[in-house]
């Protein structure tokens, strides 16, 4: 009777130990992000075919990405994004007043948000006076060529946010 109660003893261990190794592996593919989310965390832009004076509106993590190629008539500013001897306006395209979507226009070279009436400019800083209190803010990008990784913190994202020109997004 001893043999058959020791099978029944590590047949009930083994199926446990099985049920605990089971149990485990789902546990560990719930903590791993799915990589749909990974994937979502970096964007890369190529700006090689940016038109100067021309918007283009990208998305990250849900959220519109400015690029604007600047004209030489546009004025330099500490946060313009500088690859070979092409300027750009790289920032998110929300509002750091109430989060809308301001709206480019290439004939004034402002951007106007048309919630509350504040006016950005081709430099993403606030017109002094009107309701936005920061200049719009430069997600983290790090430069590979002619190409924009958004997401990662490179030197020259790293160097804005030691000079103060931008806030952590």
């Amino acid at each position: 009777m001893s043999t058959r109660r020791n099978f029944m003893g590590m047949a009930l261990g083994g199926f446990t130990a099985l049920g605990a190794v089971g149990g485990l592996y789902a546990a560990k593919r719930t903590w791993e992000p799915l990589p749909s989310v990974k994937a979502a965390g970096f964007t890369t832009i190529d700006l090689s075919e940016a038109k100067a004076g021309e918007l283009v509106t990208e998305k990250w993590r849900g959220k519109p990405i400015f690029v604007l190629k600047k004209t030489d008539d546009m004025p330099y500013h500490d946060r313009d994004v500088v690859i070979g001897s092409d300027r750009y306006l790289i920032t998110v395209g929300l509002c750091t007043h109430l989060g809308c979507i301001p709206a480019y226009n290439s004939s004034d070279k402002m951007f106007n948000c048309a919630c509350h009436g504040g006016k950005f400019d081709v430099s993403g800083i606030n017109l002094p006076g009107l309701p936005p209190s920061f200049p719009l803010d430069i997600p983290p990008f790090r430069i590979e060529g002619t190409k924009l990784v958004l997401g990662e913190k490179g030197t020259e994202y790293n160097k804005m946010l030691a000079d103060k020109l931008t806030r952590k997004v």
